[in-house]
């Protein structure tokens, strides 16, 4: 794999949902990398994890550049308004 950029981040006090149900996240990855699953050549990929509890309790998203944009728009929006809260 060859990642162009990568973001590593503490994320306490959230949680994420895999195959067994909700668990403690501990950090998320951002990058811009090739994808494993989505059609685009290079996507920006998002892995939540807490690594204390091994490889399954991992929450991954591979985003199109248009989606990434999207996202990180509707993120700006929802977190400007909690403010207000």
């Amino acid at each position: 794999m060859c990642t162009y950029s990568t973001e590593k981040i503490d994320v306490a006090a959230s949680s994420g949902k895999g195959p067994d149900g909700w668990f403690p996240l501990r950090t998320a990855t951002v990058y811009y990398d090739h994808p494993v699953h989505a059609p685009d050549a290079h996507t920006v990929n998002i892995d939540f994890l807490n690594p204390d509890r091994g490889p399954g309790a991992r929450v991954a998203v591979e985003l199109s550049l248009d989606s990434a944009r999207a996202l990180l728009e509707a993120l700006q929006v929802t977190v400007e308004r909690a403010k207000h809260h």
